[in-house]
């Protein structure tokens, strides 16, 4: 058993969660990964014609009536994703007023947006005085883990570009972000995401700093993600060069080259994304949330496809349970394994 900060601070087996994967749902995936050992993690589903906190509080039951173990969920606290406000205010409350789910409801991760927006809801600061609840920040450049710091956070997810999903315009590798962070910041939690896949990585990330790793495509392509058919065969015979950095409704995203993805070529800087969307139309805004729309129901041309570079190491759709077992097993021997060079 691989014990670290990590497993010890939410009672966990694995130091291995599942990436937040919005804006699609992911509840039998969250169920099946913390079942297996590790965390699960519940993602900001805002699928067109959904309710964000009904979402949010409807998978949370779900997630205590078919497990004991500990649990997360994500929020995107971007200033344009729909029903922010109402999440940090509504979320924390409901858990609150439920002891299985405060007991269980342990990480609460945000992302695409301040650190500071749910700390600062004074609903998670009564959360956080009467649980063990620990509030992590995405942090996919240093700057942004100095924010983080400065929210008080608990620990951060530490995203490099070749990850899935809303990237930073830094564009720097999870190898080199996360050698940076830990140089500044040795004894914050780290959790590492963005391009893992395999139990070597995970001993790398252990031997870099991180107390675990979080992984999206890997947990895509199993037989419990909810994500369509069409959608998880894309991954088998995959490469990194199949993604690439485009527009996303929060900045630039990494997404499968498509249809979609090449009519949305990435900004070129943080200010050229800014009046990108100071510029979108709620009909414009309306079509881009169709795409997930779209992909979700296995339209993998004109949908938004999200992948990281590790498809190019993923050659099999598998179950939640022998992956999480194949890469701890595999991550033990190359521990063992390097530390027998020590003489």
């Amino acid at each position: 058993m691989i014990e670290t900060n990590i497993t010890k601070m939410f009672g966990i087996k694995h130091p291995i969660f599942s990436a937040p994967m919005g804006p699609f749902f992911t509840r039998e995936l969250a169920l099946a990964v913390s079942e297996a050992g590790g965390l699960g993690v519940l993602s900001n589903v805002n699928i067109v014609g959904t309710d964000p906190v009904e979402e949010h509080k409807a998978s949370i039951e779900y997630m205590i009536e078919h497990t004991d173990k500990p649990f997360g969920l994500n929020i995107l606290t971007s200033r344009n994703n729909p029903g922010v406000k109402q999440m940090v205010r509504s979320l924390p409350k409901i858990v609150m007023n439920n002891v299985k789910m405060r007991d269980q409801c342990k990480y609460w991760l945000t992302s695409a947006g301040s650190s500071r927006f749910l700390p600062e809801s004074k609903y998670f600061q009564e959360l956080r005085e009467n649980s063990e609840v620990k509030h992590f920040h995405v942090a996919p450049a240093v700057w942004l883990a100095k924010k983080c710091l400065d929210s008080n956070v608990d620990g951060i997810v530490v995203t490099g570009t070749e990850g899935g999903g809303h990237q930073s315009y830094e564009r720097v590798s999870t190898l080199v972000l996360l050698q940076q962070i830990n140089k500044y910041f040795p004894d914050l939690p780290k959790i590492a995401c963005g391009g893992f896949a395999t139990g070597e990585s995970l001993a790398a990330a252990l031997s870099l700093g991180a107390g675990a790793i979080a992984m999206g495509s890997r947990f895509i392509a199993s037989k419990q993600s909810e994500f369509h058919e069409k959608y998880k065969a894309l991954i088998p015979p995959g490469q990194p060069q199949d993604t690439g950095l485009y527009t996303g409704s929060f900045g630039p995203i990494r997404l499968y080259k498509n249809e979609y993805a090449l009519a949305h070529p990435a900004p070129s800087s943080k200010e050229e994304m800014i009046e990108y969307e100071n510029s979108i139309t709620s009909e414009q805004r309306a079509r881009d949330l169709g795409a997930y729309d779209r992909v979700y129901n296995g339209d993998i041309t004109t949908g938004a496809v999200l992948l990281g570079q590790s498809i190019g190491i993923i050659d099999s759709i598998d179950d939640v349970n022998d992956i999480i077992e194949r890469i701890i097993t595999k991550a033990e021997d190359v521990i063992k394994r390097n530390a027998s060079l020590l003489k």
